[in-house]
């Protein structure tokens, strides 16, 4: 979305993607108070100063604030605010660039929704759970693993797992699953002893699985334990994908480019340059398709700038580009109709979002729910999971062998009415509530 505004802080530029965004057409925007009309009350002091700023000369870059639609729906906005000038150099007013991180935002907040379930989910697990990295030394120490060998979480972190907390006569086969495991290979129903600091031995089956980063490179071990009923495995990546998805909201912006009716490059902007490793010399008067497009994507991107040239405007087409460096990046492309001042067509503006980053978060998540599923369908423990009605939602292998009902018996019935015995279900009904 582009708006602009003179120095009394009305409408003066409402592009198409505002009106189709916020709802309001540009008749209906022109000529209106940006911040009085458009701004929730909580963000116009803010967005009055930024704009402010910029009619003073001193600009401003991803200033984020939220907009509200015609019809109520919540936009959040990352704005460049940039200052407009006459012809003689005076300030005119301020034209203003955002992108739409809405989606953005709610897949952040999901995943620290996920992060957070998760991490508590790891702390106060009936099983005892603990990390090591590469080098065998402790990074992770659950509540239960401190409760089962007295071992508090302080005095655990930082320690050598084997040598400090693994009976001498295990020492050699535990240290030997956990290599096997820091090169990816994982090991299911491991048994060894743990003696606790109270000198009391308990047995532990361990399920020893890889611990990734982002890139796929093996950064340690997560262990999870079992004794006797104990919840079987629980694992999960959180603060990593929380950090990674800040950190693209912190650089996000958009690359843009521009082409005449021949299609060659008229426009291009500082993001296209810094993404691609083209300047903008390098880049202007080339042939967008040709120089800059992937063989395989040449046809489809053509059709879109061609479709384009002729009124018909593309959104949200997704194709790949290789930077100067020949690295890979994914972009979600808005081609728009350039028109003359008597309303011939003279080009296609572009404007792309960068979603590499989001296509290998995407990727990284799914292969970490992919680990779960599969963690908690197979894991030697019965796990179940019921909803805010105590109806089933999860009915693992083990619960299935245990209770003989499989999981299609038993998914959506009442857990207490149906699978519980009558004099236990008011104390295991208190427990779900």
């Amino acid at each position: 979305p582009i708006f602009g505004i003179n120095t009394a802080g009305k409408v003066t530029e409402w592009n198409a993607k505002a009106s189709s965004l916020l709802g309001f057409s540009k008749e209906e925007a022109m000529g209106q108070h940006l911040v009085q009309r458009f701004i929730t009350e909580e963000y116009k002091k803010t967005v009055d100063g930024v704009l402010k700023e910029a009619l003073n000369g001193v600009e401003t870059a991803n200033f984020e604030f939220p907009m509200f639609s015609k019809h109520g729906q919540k936009a959040d906005i990352l704005l460049n605010a940039t200052t407009r000038r006459g012809p003689n150099g005076e300030v005119i007013g301020v034209i203003g660039v955002g992108q739409d991180i809405t989606q953005i935002r709610q897949i952040t907040s999901e995943q620290e929704r996920v992060a957070d379930d998760l991490s508590r989910l790891i702390e106060t697990a009936n099983a005892p759970i603990f990390g090591v990295d590469d080098q065998g030394m402790v990074t992770e120490w659950n509540l239960k693993a401190a409760e089962i060998s007295g071992f508090s979480k302080s005095e655990a972190m930082g320690k050598n797992l084997v040598q400090n907390f693994i009976q001498p006569e295990n020492r050699k086969s535990v240290h030997e699953v956990l290599q096997d495991a820091l090169t990816g290979r994982e090991t299911a129903n491991f048994e060894f002893v743990l003696m606790s600091k109270r000198g009391e031995r308990f047995t532990v089956l361990l399920n020893a699985t890889t611990r990734r980063d982002g890139k796929g490179n093996i950064t340690g071990v997560v262990g999870v334990g079992q004794d006797i009923t104990a919840l079987n495995q629980v694992l999960a990546e959180s603060k990593r994908v929380a950090d990674d998805l800040t950190r693209l909201i912190d650089t996000a912006n958009a690359p843009i480019f521009g082409i005449n009716t021949d299609g060659k490059v008229t426009e291009w902007n500082a993001k296209a340059s810094s993404l691609l490793g083209y300047s903008k010399e390098e880049a202007m008067g080339k042939h967008l398709v040709q120089r800059f497009i992937t063989e395989e994507f040449k046809h489809s991107v053509e059709e879109v700038l061609k479709g384009a040239l002729i009124g018909r405007e593309t959104a949200n087409f997704e194709f790949p580009m290789f930077s100067k460096h020949g690295q890979r990046l994914d972009l979600l492309l808005n081609a728009t109709t350039r028109r003359g001042p008597n309303g011939e067509v003279i080009g296609v503006i572009g404007v792309g979002q960068d979603i590499t980053q989001i296509r290998e978060i995407t990727s990284e998540q799914e292969r970490v729910a992919d680990d779960l599923s599969r963690l908690i369908e197979t894991a030697n423990a019965p796990i179940f999971g019921v909803d805010d009605q105590g109806m089933v939602t999860e009915w693992n292998l083990k619960a299935a062998e245990i209770s003989g009902f499989s999981k299609k018996e038993a998914m959506g019935k009442n857990l207490v009415q149906n699978f519980i015995q009558p004099e236990n279900r008011k104390s295991v009904d208190e427990v779900l509530q």
